[in-house]
């Protein structure tokens, strides 16, 4: 039987640029705690083809484990990590952003006294309207991105993320911090250890902004 690590990052990827996905990547490897797998889950991509992604995994397969799966989104891709983790924690990653040095010890600190938790981001934006997200209760009305529950900032008991899943729709990770709360300990805090970037016209929020213009 294998031995449970820690903490088990997850990431979903799919056709993300490979230097940004190192970006990534190396965020986590640099954490000052070291207790944690990385389990990378590549939604069905093909714009890999020199194998880039593939190669940096193995040269670090030591803290790296990699899944392919066909296209079937990021709430699946996630849920399908889970399933694999061997972590007595669980968080995520978005391949597209990254984690400050102290990023998950500071969340240790955080989960004592709870089950799961949620929090704020170090947001990098190139204009204040950034900040705002659509309300997911009214998505025709903006609220500050800090009022909002962060996919990859959740941390918590992998028991967890096996009783709840992730849907695919728009805000799933306050759908599942909601959830969670009806049968978890769950806390909102204030760590901006999580970088953010906001300023990524392609993201599903930036496009639902458009459109309302």
């Amino acid at each position: 039987m294998e031995s449970p690590v820690m903490v088990s990052v997850l990431m979903a990827v799919y056709n993300t640029p490979f230097n940004v996905i190192k970006r990534a990547i190396d965020s986590v490897l640099n954490q000052t705690f070291k207790e944690f797998e990385l389990v990378i889950v590549d939604d069905g991509s093909t714009k890999d083809v020199n194998g880039q992604l593939l190669n940096y995994v193995i040269l670090n397969q030591e803290k790296i484990r990699y899944l392919w799966h066909s296209n079937r989104g990021q709430a699946e891709s996630i849920n399908e990590g889970v399933k694999i983790s061997k972590g007595i924690f669980i968080t995520i990653i978005d391949a597209d952003d990254e984690y400050t040095p102290l990023h998950l010890q500071r969340c240790f600190e955080e989960i004592k006294n709870f089950d799961l938790i949620a929090s704020t981001s170090l947001t990098v934006v190139d204009k204040e309207e950034d900040y705002y997200v659509p309300d997911k209760n009214n998505t025709s009305k903006l609220i500050h991105v800090d009022e909002c529950i962060l996919f990859a900032t959740l941390f918590g008991k992998k028991e967890v993320f096996e009783a709840v899943k992730f849907q695919q729709k728009y805000a799933a990770d306050a759908q599942f911090f909601e959830l969670a709360s009806e049968k978890f300990s769950v806390n909102k805090t204030n760590l901006r250890t999580y970088v953010y970037y906001r300023n990524n016209s392609n993201s599903l929020v930036s496009k639902m902004k458009i459109g309302k213009k």
